[in-house]
């Protein structure tokens, strides 16, 4: 089997535009390495995308600019962040250089000819098929893959190889300028997983009912020799599942589920649980992650990993060695006995649910909120109140003014001091703050030793992550 069944021949120059998306830089990796000459441009470059490309010696062109297409290249992938203005986009179109995007390129280029497993929902993508990659890379099965972060067992977001199946993150974002469907529609998957299925991504969704338009034509792509592997919990994700032509699998906690969680235990270290297939013992899971939403991620994996004949000794095998994903409830410095993670946030469910694995694997310590509201559903009003309570977990909540104010009209726009006055009204100390240089002045001098905070964006955050560590050193 090739490793590419592009019409473009090895060599020959792809120019992406929006490289450092999380999917667009992998997707830069999977041309390189199949031969390609790559360019990419970007707004700005931040980790760990930007180191993921430095190490590939994929130069990222700042800002965006005509100059940046010369000389001129053989195709453009256009990003899906990337809107009429850009300057390499309106060049594009008026020299008529052939134009895709990032999906249209991986279907036609990458899946066609393989098996693809694609996971999705709206939380817990990225650490499902990182997991589902490392168990089949364990098993031997040497799949290629494409994951929305960096998987740390892998050092990479992809893996491209000459065999059968090819593990992708299944986004529901849209796909380009001008294809304004989910991405995962392009995938046509052979089997699935489906995590959650809530209200998410507003600037491109209208309401919850056009969420779950989107996943049940992502189950209707599923053939009838496919599988779908599903929570159990919840009404949105069985009305999406109701016309499946495929056989379809549940997991989770319920006594009904076909792959049933019981006996699960949290300790500093490590999870543990125990796993039923048709109320029958089937096996006993272990790992280093925090965080029940984790142990239904990891319980989805080994599910759809089973279907594919990988034996439970050899699943459980995998999730022992599991290290996680950056950005994904990542370890980024203790100094001084102050524990700061980093960890991808962008929908008020996922905050919580965050926020909840540190509680249990940080058991008593005082727990620190520093919230950036930079996706799109975040810098929005539509979960205001949902926000509030998620960041209410913690102790102490701190939360800087939102991304790109002006992006969003005023009468859509989350109000910061509505959030604040929502976690006070529940208890909890919550503050205001301009910037990350004003949280670091401001918080740093009153952490003390034993203290955990989770520092939530899905974005730079202007640095934070070195900023504070650096300010802490030098108290």
């Amino acid at each position: 089997m090739s490793n590419t069944n592009s019409n473009l021949n090895p060599g020959k120059h792809v120019h992406l535009i929006g490289i450092c998306g999380t999917a667009m830089a992998s997707l830069a990796g999977l041309l390189q390495e199949c031969g390609f000459k790559v360019t990419g441009s970007d707004a700005a470059a931040y980790p760990p995308m930007s180191d993921f490309l430095a190490a590939r010696g994929i130069r990222i062109m700042e800002p965006y600019a005509e100059a940046n297409l010369s000389p001129r290249p053989d195709a453009v992938v256009v990003g899906n962040a990337i809107s009429r203005g850009n300057p390499e986009l309106e060049y594009v179109l008026n020299e008529r250089i052939p134009l895709k995007s990032l999906p249209q390129v991986l279907h036609e280029d990458f899946l066609i000819g393989r098996e693809s497993l694609v996971v999705a929902g709206t939380h817990g993508k990225t650490t499902t098929t990182s997991m589902l990659a490392w168990i089949f890379e364990s098993a031997g099965m040497e799949p290629s893959f494409l994951v929305g972060g960096i998987a740390e067992n892998f050092g990479s977001s992809f893996a491209l190889r000459p065999t059968k199946h090819f593990i992708i993150e299944g986004d529901e974002y849209d796909s380009a300028f001008f294809d304004k469907g989910p991405k995962f529609l392009h995938f046509f998957p052979d089997a699935a997983i489906l995590t959650s299925v809530e209200f998410d991504h507003a600037d491109i969704y209208k309401d919850l009912d056009a969420v779950k338009t989107a996943f049940k034509r992502l189950v209707n792509l599923v053939p009838r020799r496919g599988r779908i592997i599903a929570y159990d919990a919840g009404a949105n994700v069985s009305e999406c599942l109701a016309k499946a032509f495929c056989p379809v699998e549940r997991y989770g906690f319920s006594e009904s589920a076909k792959w049933r969680i019981v006996d699960l235990s949290f300790s500093r270290e490590c999870t543990m649980w125990s796993v039923l297939k048709d109320g029958a013992p089937w096996g006993n899971l272990e790992f280093a992650l925090a965080g029940e939403y984790n142990v239904l991620n990891a319980t989805a994996a080994a599910a759809l990993a089973a279907g594919y004949g990988i034996s439970a000794d050899a699943i459980a095998e995998a999730l022992r060695s599991f290290k996680s994903v950056k950005r994904r409830l990542e370890v980024k410095a203790e100094v001084n006995g102050v524990t700061i993670i980093d960890d991808f946030a962008h929908h008020p469910t996922a905050i919580a649910e965050t926020l909840k694995a540190l509680r249990t694997r940080y058991s008593g310590a005082r727990l620190w909120a520093v919230c950036e509201p930079r996706s799109n559903t975040l810098r929005r009003k539509v979960f205001e109140t949902e926000l509030a309570q998620s960041l209410a977990i913690a102790d102490e909540v701190i939360i800087t003014s939102i991304f790109k104010p002006e992006a969003i009209a005023e009468n859509e726009r989350l109000s910061v001091a509505s959030v604040v006055n929502k976690v006070g009204a529940a208890g909890k100390r919550a503050r205001e703050l301009r910037d990350a240089d004003s949280i670091v002045e401001t918080i740093a001098p009153e952490l003390r030793s034993g203290d955990v905070v989770a520092i939530l964006s899905n974005g730079g955050f202007d640095g934070i992550y070195e900023k504070l560590p650096q300010r802490l050193r030098s108290k």
